[in-house]
């Protein structure tokens, strides 16, 4: 189900004992196949696939949303297995590529914007997946910005005190309140209705996972 893409670097005598190190690593914890590039073509070849992830992603699929949601590392498999599972409340299948050295994640959830309620059911379970990495320790975001497409998960990670901290430090430096006006951080006079809303989310999953 997963490849993992391991560099390391140094001096040749370091590179040497390093990836011997990650071999037996990986052949412990179950490797069916571990490959050493050979050369820096190799390497370019390898690091080519990791790089062509998301133009594969697109061929089989019509579409696809791309999350961005960061964890502490030692969450990762226990994250996987809660979108797998996800995956099957939700009824659409995900596709994960990210750089597990920093946590980052990019659950790539695949749809159909042609069949009816795809899109609706693909923007809440984009939305369980970012409120799951904030009830491990994470963080809604790690390199593609909240805009407002996250912006109901930042009323989910964090209080109310936090969030007007955000508005002063912008006020500092946006006092007519003409820089993206309605991005990044909620108006407080809607945090509770976000707060209500992904309450209600979680309680509706929760009924159809009984149900299910």
């Amino acid at each position: 189900k997963a490849l993992l893409l391991c560099e390391v670097d140094g001096t040749e005598e370091e590179v040497h004992e390093h990836i011997e190190q990650a071999e037996d690593v990986f052949r412990k914890l179950g490797a069916t196949s571990v490959k050493t590039s050979q050369s820096e073509e190799e390497r370019a070849l390898l690091w080519k696939g990791r790089k062509s992830a998301f133009p594969a992603v697109g061929r089989i699929s019509p579409d696809y949303y791309c999350m961005d949601g960061t964890i502490p590392r030692r969450h990762l498999a226990h994250v996987l297995l809660e979108m797998e599972r996800m995956s099957e409340e939700f009824g659409l299948r995900v596709a994960n590529v990210f750089h597990a050295g920093d946590g980052n994640l990019h659950p790539l959830i695949l749809f159909d914007a042609n069949v009816p309620g795809e899109f609706e059911r693909t923007e809440a379970f984009g939305s369980s997946i970012l409120n799951l990495c904030v009830e491990v320790g994470g963080c809604i975001t790690g390199e593609h910005g909240v805009g407002v497409e996250k912006i109901r998960q930042m009323a989910v990670q964090f209080n109310d005190e936090e969030l007007q901290q955000f508005h002063d430090v912008k006020a500092a430096f946006d006092p007519a309140g003409i820089l993206n006006p309605g991005k990044g951080v909620p108006a407080l006079r809607f945090c509770q209705e976000y707060r209500s809303l992904e309450h209600k989310q979680h309680k509706h999953d929760t009924v159809d996972a009984a149900h299910g």
